[in-house]
């Protein structure tokens, strides 16, 4: 059977409901209750469940757009930006929210639902090279160092946004902040 492309209010009414249930999840962990998910999107329960039948089918589908999202704005950030660092940083900003917003997900991935064990690989499949592209314009640019790889970047930048989100003081963003700016290239 050939799949039909899907009609454009139909991908922007799924999106729609990503960006709620994302939002849920910010707001109360990955186990929102989905009539709170339907109340933000504006559609009834029925819906949310004829789109993605399970809880777990949906948080794949929210971690999934988030995702590639922030794997689009890299290029965008790059083309956009005034120096390619400043669309590095930007970008790490991006990251930054991504990761500190995944109340709950890291218990989800480590269940034994079998949808969960490939988004680890989706996840950097499609943000390692963004990240790898950035800090390579940023280096041909002169502006950091160029002996930063992406996989250290990635992980140094989510080692430091473990606990952000349960410790009021602690400033993730702050330290972040101060990692990047550590790439520049020594004058």
């Amino acid at each position: 059977m050939v799949e039909r492309p899907r009609r454009a209010d139909a991908r922007r009414n799924e999106e729609s409901l990503l960006e709620a249930a994302a939002a849920a999840f910010v707001a109360s962990g990955v186990e929102a209750p989905v009539r709170d998910i339907a109340a933000r999107a504006g559609v009834g329960t029925g819906t949310i469940y004829r789109h993605f039948p399970t809880r777990a089918d949906l948080i794949i589908a929210v971690y999934r757009h988030q995702v590639d999202a922030c794997a689009e704005a890299g290029p965008a950030l790059l083309a956009g930006g005034a120096t390619p660092h400043t669309a590095l940083a930007r970008w790490i900003d991006l990251f930054v929210d991504f990761l500190v917003t995944k109340h709950g997900l890291a218990a989800v991935l480590q269940s034994d639902n079998t949808g969960f064990e490939a988004l680890h690989a989706y996840f950097l499949d499609r943000l390692l090279p963004v990240c790898a592209e950035l800090l390579d314009a940023a280096a041909a640019s002169g502006e950091i160092r160029s002996d930063v790889e992406a996989y250290a970047l990635m992980r140094g930048v989510g080692n430091l946004c473990i606990g952000a989100d349960s410790d009021p003081r602690y400033d993730a963003r702050r330290l972040v902040g101060l990692l990047v700016a550590g790439l520049r290239q020594a004058d």
